[in-house]
């Protein structure tokens, strides 16, 4: 072999970096910085989820004995990826705004004017802190419904996959939950707080599918 390499082969640096990046966020999930934390996680969680979807799909389309669903998969692909990088967004869009929370907590209280200033910054911090797992709920409980949707209309050959991926969105939507409902709970009755558990409500309905869909799949394995 020459010295010269192959721009198009990705078994060497790029991967190992992929794999450094991964790493790298991993620990920085371990780490005693708060951020990353648990909405970061179930961000993942939805990224994960819509990955092996996709996979689903990329292993169903082009093979001539599932024809008949390539459109479908095709389509459901698209979405999957998609959601994977909306996902991905979500999680940056979590951890930023954990920090703006925290930035609002150490705003000065020593005077009247400044504590009523700071309530305020806190108050508006925890509402736009509960959006983000909010909308990752919403995105696992789009990759539930996509995994529904690919079942009987995919290669069967991995449907264990499919049940993996419905198991993880499952999973981001709860651990969303978890990260809404801490934020809510600062907030005081009203409009805002009813409209934002409703909505959590009903991605978490959505979620609650996924585990069906496990137990169905399990079930059909194990027979």
């Amino acid at each position: 072999m020459d010295g010269t390499s192959d721009p198009n082969d990705t078994s060497g640096t790029n991967a190992e970096t992929d794999t450094d990046t991964i790493g790298g966020w991993l620990d920085s999930l371990a780490s005693a910085d708060p951020a990353p934390g648990g909405g970061a996680a179930a961000a993942m969680q939805v990224a994960i989820g819509a990955a092996l979807v996709s996979m689903v799909t990329n292993l169903t389309i082009g093979k001539p004995v599932h024809a008949a669903h390539e459109e479908h998969a095709v389509q459901v692909r698209e979405r999957a990826d998609a959601l994977r990088a909306e996902a991905l967004r979500l999680g940056r869009e979590d951890e930023a705004a954990f920090t703006a929370l925290m930035t609002a907590y150490r705003l000065p209280r020593t005077t009247e004017e400044e504590r009523t200033a700071r309530r305020d910054a806190v108050r508006s911090a925890t509402h736009a802190a509960a959006l983000p797992p909010l909308a990752i709920a919403a995105a696992a409980a789009d990759v539930v419904a996509l995994a529904e949707s690919l079942r009987g209309r995919s290669n069967p050959r991995v449907v264990s996959d499919l049940a993996v991926a419905a198991a993880a969105a499952a999973g981001a939507a709860e651990s969303a939950a978890v990260n809404v409902e801490i934020n809510l709970s600062s907030l005081p009755d009203g409009d805002v707080k009813d409209e934002l558990t409703a909505d959590l409500e009903e991605h978490l309905a959505v979620a609650e599918r996924g585990r069906v869909l496990v137990a169905d799949i399990r079930q059909e394995l194990t027979r």
